[in-house]
């Protein structure tokens, strides 16, 4: 059974850093389901991609609201993704959840629909 835990939310203040950990026990299926990646949601709003990792070779994708903010990585010896999370937002607000999924058109895509497996989540708050 695949199991995701993720680590390292909290409270910040705007301009401050998180690290968030990610760490997956019981997968083995790397070839069928490559990528790894981020969603956040916050309350009332649909889950959103924020930055997903091609497992082998190690491509990213970012959605545009955290470019050059986040920066997604990878310990495929710890089965584990990062996302370094600097110049925090209130809008960054969220609970951050980590994710394994499918490649669609050759890459791995920001899309909800392309990820099976979902950890429970890790709040960010960040305070003006």
């Amino acid at each position: 059974q695949v199991q995701l835990e993720e680590s390292g939310g909290g409270s910040v203040q705007a301009g401050g850093s998180l690290r968030l950990s990610c760490t997956a026990s019981g997968y083995s299926n790397l070839y069928k389901n490559p990528c790894m990646g981020w969603f956040r949601q916050s309350p009332g709003r649909e889950r959103e991609g924020v930055a997903v990792i091609y497992a082998t070779g190690g491509t990213t994708v970012y959605a545009d609201s955290v470019k050059g903010r986040f920066t997604i990585s990878q310990d495929r010896d710890k089965s584990a993704i990062y996302m370094q999370m600097d110049s925090l937002r209130p809008a960054d607000a969220a609970t951050y959840y980590c994710a394994i999924g499918t490649v669609y058109g050759g890459t791995c895509r920001l899309s909800r629909a392309l990820f099976g497996y979902w950890g429970q989540g890790t709040q960010v708050t960040v305070s003006s």
